[in-house]
């Protein structure tokens, strides 16, 4: 038989409020109360934090407090990302970004979500959908990043977007729900 935890990961339904999973959140929430409540000149130790909290961060990694996620250990970030103040992630599920990201304040990625069913949500059991973000993608303020949803390499989520289907490689996508609003052409290289 599953564990809780087993499902989880899974994306099948589960109860959070599993002891194993109430626990790995608390540990989670301390880590992050500690790099919420550092000072920006404290490099050294954000870093060992954010190693300690991330599945696995790549080199250059940036981010600015305030930032909050639920494990952190499903949370899978490349080389060069960026994320700015106030930014959450709902990592009940594998949350992968690629390199060279960028996301704008207030940016929230949901892997976590409930069923449909009443009956069934009722029961408090929950699942999750993984999020996959590509290479060079950047996320504008505010925006949210729904369950299950791709975004391609080299695309753009325009600040606010709710994006609640997978978006394509190089395209420029916002509103509510997000759409598609142009394609992105490949403009003048830097020297």
């Amino acid at each position: 038989m599953k564990s809780e935890k087993e499902k989880m990961l899974a994306g099948e339904l589960y109860l959070a409020s599993d002891e194993t999973l109430t626990r790995e959140r608390l540990h989670a929430r301390r880590l992050l109360k500690a790099l919420n409540d550092s000072f920006p000149d404290e490099i050294h130790k954000r870093k060992e934090i954010m190693e300690e909290l991330f599945g696995k961060i790549g080199k250059d990694f940036g981010l600015e407090p305030p930032f909050f996620c639920d494990y952190g250990y499903n949370i899978r970030v490349g080389d060069q990302v960026f994320f700015n103040f106030n930014c959450v992630i709902l990592d009940v599920t594998p949350v992968s970004i690629g390199d060279r990201c960028l996301f704008g304040p207030n940016v929230h990625i949901y892997a976590a979500t409930h069923p449909l069913n009443a009956e069934v949500r009722g029961s408090l059991q929950e699942f999750g959908q993984p999020v996959k973000i590509g290479d060079d993608v950047w996320v504008g303020g505010g925006a949210i990043i729904c369950p299950g949803v791709s975004i391609g390499d080299r695309s753009i989520i325009a600040a606010g977007a709710v994006v609640t289907k997978s978006i394509p490689s190089d395209v420029l996508a916002g509103g509510n729900p997000a759409r598609i609003i142009k394609s992105l052409e490949e403009g003048p290289k830097l020297a």
